[in-house]
């Protein structure tokens, strides 16, 4: 019988599934969120899949946008 190792949560799957509770409470698009942090909505659509790797600027605009504070972007589940 094999052990498999089990992987913590990365910070960035951390902060897309955070992101998009956030945003889903709060009922806005990736579009609107875009529009609020002053960001494409493509980018916040990328974030989400975990496609980019998110400057600290970008992410505290985010937090902006949605009236949370950075560390709750980046808190595990």
């Amino acid at each position: 019988m094999s052990r498999r190792k089990v992987q913590p949560e990365s910070v960035r799957s951390r902060l897309a599934r955070n992101l998009r509770a956030f945003r889903a409470s709060k009922g806005i698009s990736q579009e609107a969120l875009g529009d609020l942090a002053n960001l494409h909505r493509t980018y916040v659509g990328s974030i989400e899949r975990l496609e980019r790797n998110v400057s600290l600027d970008n992410i505290e605009k985010l937090a902006i946008a949605l009236e949370v504070d950075v560390v709750d972007l980046l808190a595990k589940a």
